[in-house]
């Protein structure tokens, strides 16, 4: 459509299999565009059924969606159908007899600032597996659990090993204190064992400084 190939930045990466609600990217233009939407019904024509463009907006040359964004909504979906055909890949479908209760309170020690190196497979880090999670809440009804995440940034695999592994605990395979010896560990570095699928993980906002689009 702008007759030059043209190299977008997104916000982030997902793991292979994860969804998004809302993701962001940005690309630079060498010309003017004159109607904002004809250019996303003509992008939105050529692109595949998994992907819709939802709004473009004309920003600052210094902007990045990656470097100004200051932190980002996650949701975890759960369903506890053994099986269902409409929800296939797009949730964990669990039907185990989950602990609302204790998932709460598995949940509620990965608030704050935590070193994280043991619950991601990132093998480097420069900000030492320092992150932080500004909150956690949970959606309960019969057929599906609903975990939001707030956080500064998120690593490889991170939320689907706090959803894996306080599952674990909620179904009491595990203790209290394996979360606890493996969160913010001074230990050698032990990945913990328990990993959500990617089937029920969704990107459900990114928030930038002095700019939130909310897209409904």
């Amino acid at each position: 459509i702008l007759n030059t190939e043209t190299t977008i930045q997104g916000s982030g990466r997902t793991d292979a299999g994860v969804h998004a609600l809302n993701q962001h990217f940005h690309f630079e233009v060498k010309k003017d565009i004159p109607d904002l939407n004809r250019f996303m019904y003509s992008v939105n024509c050529l692109l595949p059924q998994d992907i819709v463009i939802k709004n473009f907006e004309i920003v600052d040359d210094n902007w990045h969606s990656r470097f100004n964004a200051t932190k980002k909504k996650y949701i975890y979906k759960i369903s506890r159908r053994t099986k269902d055909p409409f929800l296939d890949k797009l949730v964990w479908l669990n039907s185990d007899p989950i602990d609302i209760g204790k998932l709460k309170e598995a949940l509620s020690l990965f608030v704050g600032k935590h070193d994280f190196k043991d619950f991601t497979s990132k093998e480097t880090d420069e900000d030492n597996f320092v992150r932080k999670i500004m909150r956690i809440s949970t959606k309960n009804s019969k057929d599906l659990i609903e975990i939001s995440l707030v956080g500064d940034g998120f690593m490889r695999y991170e939320i689907r090993f706090i959803v894996g592994t306080s599952v674990a605990y909620a179904l009491s395979l595990i203790d209290l204190d394996y979360i606890k010896n493996h969160l913010d560990s001074n230990q050698n570095r032990e990945i913990v064992r328990y990993k959500a699928p990617s089937d029920g993980l969704y990107l459900a906002q990114v928030f930038y400084k002095n700019i939130h689009w909310v897209i409904i």
